[in-house]
């Protein structure tokens, strides 16, 4: 399954994004209203300058203390990118996600971002594979 096939399915494909200027409060009461894990940090909401994901404030928090809650975004969040494409196969991604210990990847096409994808969504749709590969097997092994 390619990640284009993961955006499609995707009930909000929107990205979420915070500008680097704001604070790490602003960006836990974002990431706490939104219910979500992880956003870029964007200026034009179109071009990624970093990651910031709940793991990056609370290992921050541990380390420091408060004081990092008065911090910029740009302070705390990942600015070396691991990202993928739509074409991107998503055993590929899981792997790279495995690997570098990290859940969330952008989605960069010709420089924009396009989409933020998950190890959730990444696992759910190997398991839809998975799924339907089953189904085959089963049907050839029946006759079907």
């Amino acid at each position: 399954m390619l990640v284009s096939h993961i955006l499609k399915s995707k009930a909000d494909d929107g990205v979420v994004a915070i500008a680097p200027e704001a604070s790490v409060t602003e960006a836990v009461a974002l990431l706490s209203a939104r219910k979500i894990g992880a956003f870029i940090v964007s200026t034009d909401g179109k071009t990624a300058l970093g990651i910031l994901s709940e793991r990056d404030v609370v290992r921050e928090l541990g380390r420091r203390g408060p004081a990092v809650l008065a911090e910029k975004v740009a302070s705390l969040m990942t600015a070396k990118l691991v990202t993928c494409q739509r074409s991107d196969r998503t055993d590929a991604v899981l792997q790279h996600m495995t690997d570098g210990r990290f859940r969330h990847m952008p989605v960069i096409e010709a420089g924009q971002m396009v989409g933020l994808i998950s190890i959730g969504d990444v696992v759910k749709a190997r398991l839809t594979e998975l799924h339907a590969e089953k189904d085959a097997l089963e049907g050839m092994i029946k006759g079907f």
